[in-house]
């Protein structure tokens, strides 16, 4: 369920683990992601999660998957996220719009547009958040997802904020 402005409090923010990712994405890439996040390669996990900020907005995103909603031998995976945008920069914004960039195990890249997030254009005043969760089904047990934000000024001026790669990874047996 979406969550309107709330303020930012320490414990929540313990529970997002910064990392910033590049914006492309390479077969090398999705492989390395898929081995860092089963623990195969070194000895620390790569986190799945992201955080950027651009423009005065942070965005960060967890990530998990949803074993209950998912069916593994027709190749379905239903993963979800949670997202927390906060603005740090000195303007009112309001969000307009969003663009992902989807890519599965295969190397299929989808993109996906609309206005808004989760039926909302949440306005956020300097230092306000706004949180949401949402899900993407994919055919492969993991993929990346990528993007950015499109939001307005008061002025009617507009400007992106990145939203950096986040991993999707199926638990395996």
């Amino acid at each position: 369920m979406p969550r309107s402005r709330s303020r930012s409090n320490s414990a929540e923010s313990d529970l997002f683990r910064a990392r910033r990712a590049p914006h492309s994405t390479t077969s090398l890439d999705l492989i390395d992601a898929f081995a860092y996040s089963l623990g195969m390669i070194g000895s620390e996990t790569k986190p799945l999660s992201s955080e950027a900020v651009s423009n005065g907005i942070r965005v960060q995103v967890v990530p998990s998957f949803m074993d209950s909603h998912s069916d593994a031998e027709r190749g379905r995976f239903i993963f979800s996220y949670k997202i927390r945008i906060s603005n740090e920069g000195t303007d009112r914004v309001r969000l307009v719009s969003r663009t992902w960039q989807i890519v599965d195990a295969d190397g299929t890249r989808n993109e996906v547009s609309g206005p808004g997030v989760v039926g909302q254009h949440p306005e956020l005043s300097p230092g306000e958040t706004f949180e949401y969760s949402s899900f993407c089904p994919l055919p492969t047990a993991w993929g990346t997802m990528e993007g950015h934000y499109v939001f307005e000024r008061e002025d009617k001026s507009t400007f992106e904020a990145q939203v950096a790669r986040f991993y999707f990874a199926a638990p395996t047996a």
